[in-house]
């Protein structure tokens, strides 16, 4: 589809990661702060009548904890947040992140925002989708600099989870902790095996036939243009002007009234 933005594709492809049918279920999914498009593909799947519980830390109303990131900290050590989702200023080809800085410890050359929980969310939830829209050899690198948060672990390590996916602007990779290597799973419409090595400083497993990202359905566009940009608005107001068309002060427009024709189940608040 020519009119389908790069957000909803990568939306989409997140969404369909999530409801994996060979990944643990996603009962519960905790999405961060600084994270329109991993919240945008969480309420597309409660917005398809799936049954998950989202705690969005980022959303002013609604948020489930009180005490800030401490409960979401409890929940995850006791293994119930099902799903995460984590990003970094480098991701290497072992799935380990670097939000801490490059050059030597503590980070000397460019400064990244900091590490925070990511370390701990990444061991104790059950899996975790890793996302950086930039797909480019300065934040996909063969080793970061330091590692803030670790793909895997020596054995003996308790660690409940791993990456189970990569996804970038350009492709989606498959992540295989026994191996800690990703795997080429699908390239978004213009690019090509040869333009993800291009922009990848890591090395990669590439199958037989490598497809291409799906676009999104004309009912997973609905419902992102409707229902679930009415829940982002409060939020990601910006976001949802660029990519929706939307504003909070607007009316009900098209792709509101579509949004609204295309959701099949009640929402889910």
């Amino acid at each position: 589809m020519s009119d389908v933005k790069l957000e909803e594709r990568l939306a989409a492809a997140l969404a369909r990661l999530i409801l994996a049918p060979d990944a643990p279920p996603a009962r519960h999914i905790a999405v961060g702060a600084a994270s329109p498009i991993p919240a945008a593909a969480c309420w597309l799947v409660r917005k398809q009548g799936r049954p998950v519980r989202l705690s969005l830390l980022h959303r002013r109303s609604g948020n489930p904890f009180t005490e800030g990131t401490r409960e979401l900290f409890d929940l995850t050590g006791q293994g119930r947040i099902d799903l995460f989702f984590l990003g970094g200023g480098q991701i290497d080809g072992q799935a380990n992140l670097n939000l801490v800085g490059t050059g030597e410890w503590p980070g000397r050359g460019v400064r990244f925002p900091g590490s925070f929980g990511s370390a701990f969310m990444y061991m104790m939830a059950h899996r975790t989708i890793l996302f950086r829209e930039e797909h480019s050899p300065r934040v996909l690198v063969e080793r970061v600099d330091n590692i803030s948060a670790s793909g895997v672990n020596e054995p003996g390590v308790f660690r409940r989870g791993h990456a189970q996916a990569l996804v970038t602007g350009k492709c989606v990779f498959r992540f295989h902790p026994d191996r800690a290597r990703f795997s080429l799973l699908s390239v978004h419409p213009g690019e090509t095996v040869a333009s993800i090595r291009a922009a990848t400083g890591f090395d990669f497993d590439v199958p037989a036939e490598v497809p291409q990202t799906p676009d999104p359905t004309p009912e997973e566009l609905a419902l992102l243009r409707g229902p679930v940009c009415d829940e982002m608005l409060e939020t990601y107001p910006e976001f949802c002007a660029r990519v929706f068309g939307r504003s909070a002060d607007r009316g009900a427009g098209p792709a509101r009234d579509a949004g609204r024709a295309g959701q099949t189940q009640p929402a889910a608040v």
